[in-house]
């Protein structure tokens, strides 16, 4: 078999600077390149874009029910810091916390739900 790797994960968008935007602060990343359609931010090895979709819709339910689209976990050293840095960054809390004290469940700007998880 082939050895394959995955090259970058991508995130649909009705703004992809304004997501990656989002995404680089997050990860400390920085935005790798940029056309009006697709942005791909550099986190460490991670390549994250974000792509322009035409009549984009975020994720609808709670990130444990209806469409999720893509769900990202991200390792913090401190959640409550963590939590403030993606809130002011942008991020939204997601009204269904199953477990506040190991987690939180978070949607990034374009309403994507993410983890943020020690």
């Amino acid at each position: 078999m082939t050895t394959a790797s995955i090259a970058a994960i991508n995130l649909d968008s009705a703004d992809p600077r304004a997501l990656a935007t989002f995404w680089a602060g997050l990860l400390d990343g920085e935005i790798a390149f940029e056309t009006p359609d697709y942005c791909a931010v550099r986190a460490g090895s991670l390549i994250l874009g974000s792509v322009r979709i035409e009549g984009f819709e975020p994720a609808t339910g709670s990130s444990f029910g209806g469409s999720r689209q893509i769900h990202l976990d991200i390792t913090v050293d401190d959640l409550d810091s963590a939590e403030v840095e993606a809130l002011a960054l942008g991020a939204t809390k997601d009204p269904h916390q199953p477990a506040p004290e190991s987690h939180r469940v978070m949607r990034d700007s374009a309403g994507h739900p993410f983890c943020i998880r020690r």
